[in-house]
């Protein structure tokens, strides 16, 4: 096997890694990296109808096997409230902070809006130019995605009871630093429950307290639940060619950070951690979620279920102790509504920055990503933070390029002397092979030289990726001039364009396969592979831009040291052969 058979080899081995992690990808239950798989047509917005109530679960330690309330329906009638509960008129109220408006449901006292004021709805618009907040909890006859509370275990106040506000600001105003909302319900059979949401500024989390009252003349036993229900429709900004996780998630501390996809839920295939003591449940999509916290040490089960088609709840159920009649009893629990800022999930809760999901190669990401907020804190513009921080990983790995490049100069010195043996001796592989073997000695020229080193460094290059795919800051960052959005195509598909010469120069200066039908495939190859850049989001193609003009740069720079020369094959050419 001649030197460029295996030189192709090694390519097809590198881009078959590729896949073959792809494919890993689906096995282990998330969607493609570059295809996502076709949306279920269960999947698609429409508007739920009245949803029929939960199965069963098994009890969590003191929790006993009840059935979980019905989760707020989008259409339909209004479901009945609990026997001795009165029916007041349904009202919205819209309580805001510096960085929440939130919209609450006298039904149950529900959270059935949130908007972020901080982040602008539409992609492409600059930032400190939001004219309309970004809408990540809602209610509309189109998509459903709320977060509710309960008591369950007998006749007692649910998110389906009407609550009613106490009376209070609706604004945090200047020089506040808290606000609280307040909802109680009427009493049904004797109790009654009181949540009171708490707000603080800048604060993307809140702290949420339950009081159940026993005013009955017997002991009470009531179970808690928090839970989030959301439609299963993509995001807008999903395409063929990047997918991003949309969905429940569970994390706890033994089986830590548990991804859980509508389509395993469906089908009753979705696997958790149930049972547990510490952790959290959560909605996730692109950049932003929603989670529920419990202290740890609280005993509680784990949900996750479809409540009516393309609609799914993820929650968890906690047992309070037994409340003597005249007696109380109060369960602390957070919610957090808001963007996937690493920095800030660090600080909620213990996995919560896994939130922001990196997959496989988070022990490379999180360095990389750490070092990219180093850098913009110096240059204030995500777009140069990314183009330096590929500068520093290219000089990291300087003088292995250097290797492999210097491989490769010294194959293309030699190909002319390939080429002509190949036509001389091509009815005599056998004595081809062996004096191709004495050149390579004599002229210590290595064929897979130029492999290993490449190879070494996709992994830091696909967890760059991850990085600047999954970080909200890239959301509405410019770059400059007509580049308003990092996150999103280039509109004007400039840097594709840069990125596809740029990939031809690369190609152009690596040592051409003296086979016609492989020198093309050579020559395809970058070009297919450019194709999906102009569907990229334009903060991915410009690390990519970069990276290719270093390469270019550097490699060039050691074929003219060793003097081989700048010779740009013409694939016109090429092809017309």
């Amino acid at each position: 096997m001649n030197d460029i058979r295996r030189s192709i080899l090694w390519v097809v081995l590198g881009l078959s890694l590729v896949l073959i992690w792809d494919k890993w990808q689906v096995h282990h239950g998330q969607q493609p990296t570059f295809f996502p798989l076709s949306v279920d047509p269960a999947a698609a917005p429409v508007a739920a109808p009245a949803a029929q109530p939960l199965p069963q679960a098994a009890p969590a330690p003191g929790v006993a096997a009840v059935g979980l309330p019905t989760p707020i329906a989008v259409a339909g009638p209004l479901a009945a409230t609990p026997v001795g509960a009165p029916t007041p008129a349904l009202l919205q109220h819209e309580i805001s902070t510096d960085v929440l408006q939130l919209i609450f449901n006298s039904e149950g006292g529900s959270l059935i809006g949130a908007r972020l004021p901080h982040h602008a709805q539409a992609v492409g618009t600059r930032r400190g130019e939001v004219d309309t907040p970004l809408t990540l909890l809602t209610q509309t006859a189109q998509n459903t995605y709320v977060a509710q509370t309960g008591l369950i275990g007998g006749n007692f106040p649910t998110h389906k009871t009407p609550m009613t506000l106490v009376p209070g600001n609706s604004t945090l105003a200047d020089g506040q630093n808290e606000l609280q909302v307040r909802f109680e319900s009427p009493e049904i059979d004797g109790v009654q429950l009181v949540k009171t949401y708490t707000l603080r500024r800048g604060s993307y989390v809140i702290d949420v307290r339950h009081e159940v009252h026993n005013r009955s003349g017997a002991p009470v036993s009531p179970q808690l639940y928090l839970q989030l229900v959301r439609d299963g429709s993509q995001l807008e900004s999903d395409t063929p060619f990047y997918a991003t996780f949309t969905g429940p998630a569970v994390y706890t501390e033994a089986q830590k950070y548990q991804k859980i996809y509508f389509a395993d839920i469906r089908d009753s295939s979705a696997t958790f951690e149930k049972v547990t003591s510490d952790g959290f449940v959560a909605m996730v999509q692109h950049y932003f979620a929603s989670a529920w916290l419990l202290a740890d040490g609280v005993a509680r089960e784990n949900f996750a279920r479809q409540v009516a088609p393309n609609l799914y709840a993820v929650g968890t159920i906690s047992a309070l102790p037994a409340i003597a009649p005249g007696q109380s009893h109060s369960m602390q629990s957070r919610l957090f509504v808001g963007p996937q800022y690493e920095t800030l999930l660090e600080t909620i809760a213990p996995g919560m920055v896994l939130l922001k999901d990196y997959g496989w190669l988070t022990i490379l990401a999180k360095p990389l990503y750490w070092l990219l907020e180093k850098i913009h804190g110096f240059v204030g513009n995500w777009g140069w933070a990314i183009v330096l921080l590929v500068v520093l990983i290219k000089a990291a790995f300087y003088w292995l390029n250097a290797s492999a490049y210097r491989s490769m100069a010294k194959m293309k010195k030699v190909n002319p002397r390939i080429m002509e043996m190949r036509e001389r001796l091509k009815e005599n592989p056998q004595q081809m092979q062996q004096e191709m073997m004495k050149m390579y000695r004599e002229e210590k020229v290595n064929p897979l030289g130029g492999c290993f080193p490449i190879l070494i460094q996709i992994p830091v290059f696909i967890a760059l990726y991850w990085v600047l795919l999954s970080s909200v800051e890239m959301r509405n960052a410019p770059w400059m001039g007509w580049i308003t959005d990092l996150s999103t195509p280039d509109p004007f598909f400039v840097l594709p364009l840069v990125m596809t010469v740029t990939t031809v120069i690369q190609t152009a200066l690596n040592p051409l396969p003296p086979d016609p039908l492989q020198a093309k495939l050579m020559w395809m190859m970058p070009l297919i592979f450019s194709v999906m850049f102009f569907f990229f989001p334009a903060g991915l193609v410009l690390y990519w831009i970069t990276n290719n003009l270093l390469t270019i740069a550097q490699q060039a720079y050691i074929n003219n040291k060793m003097g081989v020369p700048l010779k740009i094959t013409n694939p016109f050419e090429l092809f017309k052969k």
